[in-house]
């Protein structure tokens, strides 16, 4: 698989998009759903996301600050059975047990992964630390979610969009995460790596 790719844009002394206030070393042996969370976000490095809002028409009210994420992850299995991966619940629940979320600090109880295959329909995944919806699913081809985090605001939203490319018998994934401040990627990249193309590539092999 080929390494995380982060596209800057504009200044990186700003807020981003992983909260460092938790940590692994919060989580006790008897873990209640607060812990769960806790230890997801530490694995994830503590995803946090803000929003930049811009109005056209002035030149003072348009964001020049924004980053965005690209990654290219090629997979050993064809576009249709990475997309059911992704897509349904009792397999992406498999991945997460292959996760750095799940062996740093995510107990083995928390809650399994829910994943709606309808587009409108609502997920959730590590133990209820990652939410959202699904704003668009073409089989085999496209996925398109509105993605946030345990620790963000109410209402925040980034979008995730995951296009499967075939490539022979291997499947591209070009995936764009758009949406948060910049700050973090780097970090947030690296939760991508961790937590979705490294254990889904153990997955599929």
């Amino acid at each position: 698989m080929r390494s995380p790719r982060v596209t800057r844009r504009g200044s990186e002394n700003v807020e981003g998009m992983m909260s460092d206030r938790n940590s692994l070393g919060e989580v006790v042996n008897v873990p209640t759903r607060r812990q769960a969370i806790v230890g997801v976000a530490a694995a994830f490095g503590g995803l946090v996301l803000g929003s930049t809002r811009a109005w056209a028409g002035t030149e003072e009210a348009i964001s020049h600050t924004a980053e965005s994420i690209h990654l290219e992850p090629v997979f050993k299995a064809s576009r249709k059975r990475v997309y059911e991966a992704l897509t349904d619940a009792k397999q992406f629940g498999k991945v997460v047990q292959l996760s750095a979320a799940m062996k740093g600090g995510m107990p083995p109880g928390a809650g399994p992964a829910e994943i709606s295959r309808e587009a409108g329909g609502a997920f959730s995944l590590f133990g209820g630390y990652i939410t959202g919806r699904q704003i668009e699913l073409v089989p085999n081809e496209r996925i398109v979610q509105a993605w946030r985090a345990g620790g963000w605001d109410p209402g925040q939203y980034s979008i995730a969009r995951f296009d499967l490319v075939e490539q022979g018998s291997e499947t591209k994934i070009v995936f764009d995460h758009t949406g948060f401040p910049v700050g973090r990627a780097e970090h947030l990249a690296e939760g991508w790596k961790a937590n979705y193309w490294e254990p889904l590539e153990k997955f599929l092999a």
